[in-house]
């Protein structure tokens, strides 16, 4: 099975890590990658992280060497990492300059709620983790079971999952948020829509009429009380979610699940 983490072996000449010798200055480039290191007991072996990597609390400290737009290629070289993690999509070109340098580069880039685990396990082999990431993997991948099991039989809602309000966006069902509305039991509205973060039309929802409207904040929420006749205003059914379990996915994610599913459930009885 290929691995959804890609590992570049090339290494700087005469220096650097080996297959078998775990990496130990370590540079984070994105949040989920930064929360999984700490998990498996990596910690101690991450030297930077990205601007947007604001967990755990004690990776908070470290050098930023990163934001959404860019990365400080300068920096990074200065700090002599022997393996970077980063995001495929986002970061693979702009990282082309320290692969051709010989840094070692792994991509993270998990498309399915399930492959999490299998990352865990591969990013403990790289950093000599391997007990601890085969443990904190076994227990993600219990935590999923368990709630699709308990909701395989649940009765259908239907969900419009609200992504910002200017402009208006949602997710598909390829998308983690989307995975999640699909384990509770859940139908998400924009399930098909072909791009992954679609921008969504207002008509479109009045006309779907959901039994729930989601998003992260009552705020944002706020935009549908103008329509009173909407099922998911007239019901109450205009529920948060918690962000920053749901919108990146790590070991905190099947917690963000349980909660999103906890609010159908709700649905369900009122």
């Amino acid at each position: 099975m290929v691995r959804p983490l890609l590992l570049l072996l090339t290494l700087l000449a005469g220096a650097g890590a080996t297959a078998a010798e775990p990496a130990r200055r370590i540079v984070s480039l994105t949040p989920h990658i930064t929360e999984m290191l700490f998990a498996i007991g990596a910690g101690p072996q991450v030297i930077a992280t990205d601007e947007a990597s604001d967990y755990p609390p004690e990776g908070t400290a470290l050098p930023k060497v990163a934001n959404y737009r860019s990365i400080n290629l300068e920096r990074i070289l200065a700090l002599q990492p022997d393996l970077i993690v980063a995001w495929r999509s986002a970061q693979h070109l702009q990282l082309q300059p320290l692969v051709q340098l010989g840094i070692p580069v792994a991509y993270s880039e998990p498309a399915q709620l399930r492959d999490l685990a299998d990352e865990l396990e591969y990013l403990g082999r790289l950093t000599g983790r391997e007990q601890t990431a085969a443990r904190v993997a076994e227990h993600y991948r219990q935590q999923l079971a368990e709630l699709a099991q308990r909701h395989r039989q649940a009765a259908p809602v239907t969900v419009f999952y609200q992504l910002g309000a200017t402009p208006l966006m949602s997710a598909n069902g390829s998308t983690w948020m989307g995975q999640a509305i699909r384990l509770c039991g859940g139908i998400n509205i924009m399930a098909d829509s072909q791009a992954p973060y679609p921008q969504a039309d207002t008509e479109f929802v009045l006309a779907r009429d959901p039994d729930a409207i989601l998003g992260e904040s009552a705020a944002e929420l706020h935009y549908w009380r103008q329509w009173p006749a909407l099922q998911a205003v007239r019901r109450g059914h205009l529920l948060t979610v918690n962000a920053d379990l749901l919108h990146r996915i790590t070991p905190r994610t099947p917690e963000g699940i349980r909660q999103l599913c906890q609010q159908l459930d709700r649905v369900r009885v009122d």
